[in-house]
Order: structure tokens, then sequence, then C-alpha cells
């Protein structure tokens, strides 16, 4: 059964003349005769009485008719919404970002996606970076923000979105603000608070222990508002990336000797086909970062 036999067949139960129907549909009278023939053959039996003044359904026809009518109506709003994915009016796309990044760095991004591509349904969801990982993998998400302290597995596309300073938060009156940066051998002894959700922890972790640095671990928390409120009522102080600072008062400064950063990409999954909307923010996401890797140039001129 062939989606034009359906289409002529309706055609033919509105008008009840195959000559009107033929013209209806855009062929000639005998390629509809043929195709309603071919369909009669295939539900085994006759679908219409063939009178020269009445044409009419027989019963075959009128049961069969209900059926192939959702069938074409199921195909019809099908092609709707291929087209409307293509064109990107009501398209999905899902997009996790890492928990540890700050929402300001990112929010010209998202703006100009969103200006250019209304029709696109956007769902996005924070998360660990092991977990974008876990569901990037599942097919869960089209694309994560994220970056990791080892390199990426291949299993992903990665573009380099921008590189982000690890710095020291505090409270103004701690010792440390007097500095323009902190060593890591100036941690030994701090009373420190723990981000849970940081995904650098094993890798200071791993810095301090060659050095031979023992932090003071008053504090341990997945809430980073908890964190930087209490840094900033002078509990301890804390490594955070330097666009996730969101709670004013406190005092920052980058580490030195070594200096520490990360590296924040765009990742979607190597090989697995990008629909219109993926490939609309991919394309989006380079522009941005083109944009704001010349910034800081045209400032310096």
């Amino acid at each position: 059964m062939e989606m034009h036999q359906i289409r002529y067949f309706l055609a033919v139960g509105e008008t009840l003349n195959f000559t009107r129907a033929a013209e209806k549909c855009h062929v000639s009278q005998p390629a509809l005769t043929r195709a309603i023939k071919t369909l009669e053959d295939e539900l085994g039996g006759p679908l219409f009485h063939r009178e020269r003044a009445n044409t009419h359904l027989t019963e075959l026809g009128r049961m069969m008719r209900p059926y192939l009518q959702d069938v074409f109506e199921q195909s019809r709003k099908a092609k709707e919404q291929a087209q409307a994915f293509a064109s990107l009016a009501h398209a999905p796309l899902s997009v996790g970002v890492m928990c540890t990044i700050g929402p300001h760095k990112l929010l010209g991004l998202f703006d100009a996606y969103r200006r250019d591509n209304a029709g696109v349904d956007v769902r996005m969801q924070d998360a660990t970076a092991k977990e974008l990982v876990a569901q990037l993998e599942a097919g869960k998400l089209d694309v994560a923000i994220f970056g990791l302290p080892e390199a990426m597995d291949e299993q992903f596309h990665c573009v380099k979105l921008y590189d982000e300073r690890y710095v020291v938060g505090m409270a103004p009156d701690h010792p440390l603000a007097k500095a323009n940066g902190v060593r890591l051998a100036d941690m030994d002894g701090q009373k420190y608070l723990g981000r849970l959700t940081c995904e650098f922890w094993t890798f200071f972790e791993r810095k301090y222990d060659e050095l031979g640095v023992k932090l003071d671990l008053t504090y341990r928390s997945q809430r980073e508002d908890w964190i930087q409120v209490m840094i900033r009522a002078g509990w301890g102080i804390s490594a955070i990336p330097e666009f996730a600072i969101l709670t004013d008062g406190i005092v920052t400064r980058p580490f030195v000797d070594p200096p520490i950063s990360r590296t924040i990409y765009l990742v979607t999954v190597r090989g697995r086909p990008h629909s219109p909307a993926l490939g609309a923010f991919v394309r989006e996401a380079v522009r941005w970062r083109d944009r704001l890797a010349e910034a800081p140039a045209a400032a310096a001129r």
C-alpha cells in the first residue's frame, strides 16, 4: 500500500467521481484508476461501485475509509513535523552545563542563539561533569559544556570555548588578600571550604600532597552559594573558577607558582549526526567564542 494510492482513494471517496478526483490529485484518470485497482487487489475486494452516474463506496470501501483517512492524516502530520524540525520551528535541543560554570559567562551565547533560533525548544540542565558524560553517551543530551583536568575521551568531539583561571576566594580581611597572588604552598594550614562538585578536587589534592600542604578542611558542600557566603563571613577560603564568583564582598587572588586554569569545551558525541538545531548551536558557539577572543585584543589597541 502506497501513500498516493490512499490519497487517490480518499479523493474518489470525497468526489464520488473518478474524473474530478484525478483533476484534484493532478494525475491522469487512467493512472488514478490503476492505483485504485492495485489498492483493491491488496485489500481483497472492490472499494467502489462504478456506475455511470452513481459511483459510491462499497461496504469494504466504507469500512476502510476511516482507517485510510487516519493513515493519510498521520503521514501529513509527520511531514509537517519533519519540515518544522528541519527549519528549526519547534525543534528540540537538550543542553547540559557543568554545575561549576558561572552563568554570566555563557549568557551571551544563549541569548544570541535564542534570538536567532526562536523556534527551537531549548532544554537546559546543570550537572557534574561525570553526569554530563553519562548523559551524552546515553543520548539524553545533544550537547554539553564542561571541562575536565584530564584529556577528553576520544568518543567526544570537543570545541574549545575559553580558558578560566582558578582563584582563591577569601574575606576582605584575610591575610592572603594583601598579596597579588596565592602560591599553592601558601594554602598550608588554611581553613578551607571544600566544594564537593569541583571536578578539580582530586587534581588539587595531588598537588597539595606533592608539596606537603595540609588544609584544615572545616566545611564541605555541594552548594556553591553556601560556600561563597561562608567565605564572605570569614569561615575559610576556597579555590573557585574565576567566572563562578557570584557573591558580592569576596576578594579573589589568582593562583601563582604555578598558575592554575581549566579549559571549557563544547562537547558532542563524535560521529553522531547533528540535528539542524544542534548544528546551529555549534555554529553560534564558535561565533561567540571568536567574538570573545577578539574583545581583549580590541581593548588592548
